[in-house]
């Protein structure tokens, strides 16, 4: 799926359908219409396509073009600054590549075209097949998760779970993580601490890493929900971190730091991810996704037969295994080429592209018929499986404003105030009201401009 696995949340900082850290200017409002474009008048249409070349693939290209020959794709790499010109430019590509989490601000600015019409009649993608992680693409006028459909997923991960050294918890004579129930997160730092070692100041083995560099909104907004706490008001227009279960998530992720049982961006990884500190074991928990499993495929025994993955943590009653961003495509609203569009979405999303990519490993299908085609060759493939399998029921949709971007607006904020609260200068508490203060002015912000 991607041009180096660790790659893959680090693309998260970005909004779905515009990038910026708040929500960008508004751009020119398009009709939502869900059938439309030109068909090319018999002569060869090309599709003006904005995606990573090592997702959407020149063989990908090539396969599409002679199933449709009078169709080929121009493709572009993907660029957030130079789609928002495209799009304010009124020219804009025909197919882009989109995430599912955050695309409620570039669907309020009316970017993207309804898909509706386009799943009604086909016969290759249908909405009863679309799994959970699409709902987040779908925009009724005023939140995401119903309504129509303005993208669709390519694939997924519950990014939430848990990957695990066996051979390092047998060392330190911990009970391993159960594989089915999921562990709270006040026990699953007190574990992380005494798997953790230190010698001379030096740590030798985190004991739990939680990709601090690539997300923090979207790990703290679940645990919000997981207590039954709201992230926005009712409109989507503020946010309050002040609360009871925002301070209890801002707490944990202080007490983390300040345990140094995991990398952070006072202590960063050497590369910024935890996976080849995970692959040298000197990790022994790493809080990442299904994807992550891709990783280990070609490792050897000794690393396979070492790794098992668990459920997502929670924190309070409500039990929920989001995604943290969900990345597929969709057609701007003023794209010359719909139909066409939809057709290369058709292949990409529910043809030979979407198969290999299920029985990759590297990504969790977008769609419910192709769940059996994910990988259970390798011994830790069928506990991944079974495990993934059982997680799905838990998948929801994490809050998503139209005024703010999602990871891109909140993430600096929130590491920013954290880091003043892990250095004792200020509260936990303070940290919280500083966060909520910032954060309004950019919801106000987003607000004002979309109008």
């Amino acid at each position: 799926m991607l041009d180096r696995p660790l790659s893959r949340r680090g693309l998260l900082s970005g909004t779905a359908l515009v990038a910026g850290s708040a929500v960008a200017a508004p751009l020119m409002a398009a009709c939502d219409a869900g059938s439309g474009g030109s068909h090319g008048d018999g002569k060869t249409v090309t599709l003006t396509v904005m995606y990573k070349n090592n997702e959407l693939t020149k063989e990908h290209v090539a396969g599409f073009e002679a199933k449709n020959p009078g169709i080929k794709i121009d493709l572009i790499e993907y660029d957030g600054t130079r789609l928002n010109a495209m799009l304010a430019s009124n020219e804009p590509p025909d197919f882009v590549r989109g995430a599912a989490v955050g695309s409620a601000s570039g669907n309020a600015q009316k970017l993207a075209t309804n898909l509706d019409p386009y799943l009604d009649k086909s016969s290759v993608l249908k909405k009863d097949d679309l799994l959970p992680a699409n709902d987040s693409f779908r925009w009724d006028g005023k939140q995401i998760g119903q309504g129509p459909y303005y993208g669709i997923v390519k694939d997924w991960s519950q990014d939430a779970t848990l990957w695990y050294n066996q051979a390092l918890f047998a060392e330190a004579k911990i009970k391993m993580l159960s594989t089915t129930e999921p562990i709270s997160y006040d026990e699953l730092l007190e574990i992380g601490k005494k798997l953790t070692k230190k010698t001379g100041g030096k740590t030798q083995v985190y004991g739990l890493g939680v990709e601090w560099a690539w997300n923090l909104w979207a790990p703290i907004s679940m645990m919000i929900v997981q207590q039954g706490g709201l992230l926005y008001n009712t409109d989507q227009t503020e946010t309050d971190m002040t609360t009871p279960q925002a301070v209890r998530a801002l707490r944990w992720y202080v007490e983390f730091a300040r345990a140094g049982v995991g990398p952070t961006s006072l202590d960063p990884a050497p590369d910024g991810a935890d996976l080849s500190l995970f692959l040298a074991q000197r990790m022994a928990i790493t809080q990442d996704g299904y994807w992550y499993g891709g990783n280990f495929a070609k490792e050897s025994d000794a690393v396979r037969n070492s790794i098992a993955m668990a459920p997502a943590p929670v924190m309070g009653d409500k039990r929920i295994s989001p995604t943290y961003a969900g990345w597929g495509a969709y057609i701007p609203a003023k794209a010359k080429h719909k139909d066409e569009a939809w057709k290369l979405m058709e292949y990409f999303m529910a043809g030979p592209p979407s198969e290999e990519r299920a029985k990759s490993g590297w990504g969790i299908p977008a769609l419910k018929s192709q769940l059996s085609l994910m990988p259970q060759q390798l011994a830790y493939q069928k506990q991944v499986y079974q495990t993934q399998q059982a997680e799905l029921q838990y998948a929801g949709q994490l809050p998503d404003s139209p005024y703010v971007g999602a990871a891109g607006a909140w993430n600096p904020v929130l590491d920013k105030h954290l880091q003043r609260a892990i250095k004792n200068e200020i509260t936990v508490e303070a940290a919280g009201k500083a966060i909520t203060d910032d954060m309004n002015k950019l919801l106000k912000q987003g607000k004002d401009q979309i109008g």
